[in-house]
């Protein structure tokens, strides 16, 4: 390769720079307006002409230095190549960096190696030659990505024929593609969010991160930047302990592991199952479960192992443990406090406390409980009911007043009657068989037994007395009693009816009409 056309002065003020004044390719580059390339061409040369002193020796004249340069070719250094797809597989550890693996590759290589600058350029250009899948680098045991097939499975109901179709839910870690598939009934919050409890359990452990699409069991409402998690969703990642981030909008590059992990689970488990026939969602998850043993131990071409390997290698020492508790599905909704202290759920209504009329509380529903939350404090617990229409209703939930009213009934009364007086409970019962229903004679009742807090017991059972002789049935009649003392007074004798006692033969008497 012929020498770059500079003037014998600036190769001497190269020689000069670098061997005199000890400055680096780029500062002499930048001294005399060279690239640095050509101050390293021009020092290799240098070095094979045996030139690592300055002031050159007298016989290097302009004319021999000249000569000797143009014949003088430069040599490059038999440098070892790093295994870029060893080093992609090391930085996925979480605290791998690229400067330590540089460092390493320095002691493998002393006496030939790439500076740290060019080891990076070297790597960003390997990485840029692979698959579009290996573009994100993700560490180990962080990310989750989840997502649904597009195709169906059809599962045959074996006592009618009918067809009915199931979804296939897909996960896979981001480190090391370990692959998880089953088939549900439907994508709805249930399904969706114990797929997410059974992935846990065969991975053995919780991601840190797990990266859904903006599906609505997932997402309440999308946004580019802080999407709505369903509360329900987000309940699973509390119990689980990880953190939800749903990929952006329109974005699939943000979920790549997922495409690439769905169109997989469609090409290696769906594509086998076409010709089968299933009657039950369990038989076809048995099978699935045997095609996944299969995919997850197949050799991956561009990395070496298996995605079960590399899961044992990378993600499964990672992952964070599973909680001690199994998790129990919990749909967790918004409801607000009825005017009658209630709050409706599933066409059922669980009372709370009458404070929290027409406030806004949060509803964890579960198999056996609905616990009812107020700004993260729980206000109210009661047994899950499927009567619809029905109340479940706690009496410490209920105002004074109300609890005092449902306190009344026909024993109760007549319990504080007798507490008055014999013939007091006797008035009583009569006020409550008068009416078709007894709640009819409450207010009545209630009255009556008021008396008391005015007037002494045996006063009142005194008035109680002269209304049962007289015929008096209302409240009114007994306080006109008490009020005008008629209580203190004997009761009027009969008197005898003497036109009974004539007899005349004009006088027809009542008998003459029978």
């Amino acid at each position: 390769m012929p020498a770059a056309p500079i003037s014998m002065r600036k190769l001497k003020e190269i020689l000069r720079l670098k061997y005199g004044c000890a400055l680096s390719h780029r500062q002499i580059g930048k001294s005399l307006s060279v690239s640095p390339s050509v101050v390293s061409m021009y020092a290799n040369r240098a070095a094979q002409l045996g030139i690592t002193d300055w002031p050159l020796e007298p016989h290097w004249d302009d004319t021999s230095l000249n000569q000797a340069f143009l014949r003088t070719k430069v040599k490059k250094k038999a440098v070892s190549l790093p295994d870029w797809a060893r080093i992609h597989l090391e930085l996925k550890q979480k605290t791998m960096t690229l400067q330590l693996l540089w460092e390493e590759y320095v002691e493998r290589n002393k006496a030939n190696h790439y500076s740290y600058n060019h080891f990076c350029r070297l790597y960003q250009a390997w990485r840029k030659l692979q698959s579009p899948s290996m573009r994100q680098n993700h560490k180990a045991g962080e990310k989750l990505f989840v997502d649904y097939c597009g195709p169906t499975l059809q599962v045959v109901n074996p006592t009618t024929g009918e067809c009915r179709t199931a979804q296939v839910f897909v996960a896979v870690m981001g480190a090391s593609n370990y692959t998880y598939a089953e088939a549900t009934w439907t994508q709805g919050l249930e399904d969706w969010v114990m797929s997410h409890a059974r992935c846990f359990e065969f991975l053995g452990g919780v991601p840190e991160l797990v990266i859904p699409d903006n599906l609505r069991s997932a997402v309440s409402k999308t946004c580019r930047y802080e999407p709505d998690l369903n509360p329900t969703y987000q309940q699973l990642a509390y119990h689980y302990d990880t953190v939800v981030v749903p990929a952006r909008p329109y974005k699939p590059k943000d979920k790549a592991k997922a495409e690439v992990a769905v169109q997989i689970v469609e090409r290696w488990i769906m594509a086998k199952l076409r010709n089968e026939q299933h009657y039950s969602l369990r038989t076809l998850n048995l099978r699935i479960a045997e095609l996944l043993i299969a995919l997850n131990n197949k050799p991956m071409k561009k990395l070496p192992g298996s995605r079960q390997s590399q899961f044992e290698q990378l993600d499964q020492p990672a992952l964070n443990p599973l909680p001690s508790i199994a998790y129990c599905f919990t749909q967790v909704k918004t409801v607000r406090v009825h005017l009658d202290y209630h709050v409706e759920v599933e066409k059922h209504y669980y009372s709370v406390p009458h404070a929290l009329i027409k406030q806004k509380l949060e509803a964890h529903i579960s198999g056996e409980l609905v616990r009812l939350f107020h700004q993260g404090r729980e206000v109210a617990v009661h047994p899950r009911s499927s009567q619809a229409g029905k109340h479940s209703t706690l009496a410490q939930h209920m105002p004074e007043a109300h609890r005092q009213h449902c306190q009344w009934t026909p024993a109760r009364f007549e319990a504080w009657a007798s507490q008055i007086g014999d013939e007091t409970s006797t008035l009583v019962a009569q006020l409550l068989q008068s009416k078709n229903h007894p709640e009819q004679s409450y207010r009545a009742c209630l009255g009556m037994l008021n008396l008391s807090k005015k007037y002494p017991h045996d006063r009142v059972n005194a008035a109680c007395s002269r209304a049962l002789e007289t015929g008096i049935k209302r409240v009114a009649g007994v306080r006109s009693i008490l009020e005008k003392g008629l209580d203190k007074q004997p009761l009027p004798q009969a008197q005898p009816d003497r036109l009974a006692e004539i007899e005349h033969p004009n006088i027809r008497g009542k008998g003459y009409y029978h």
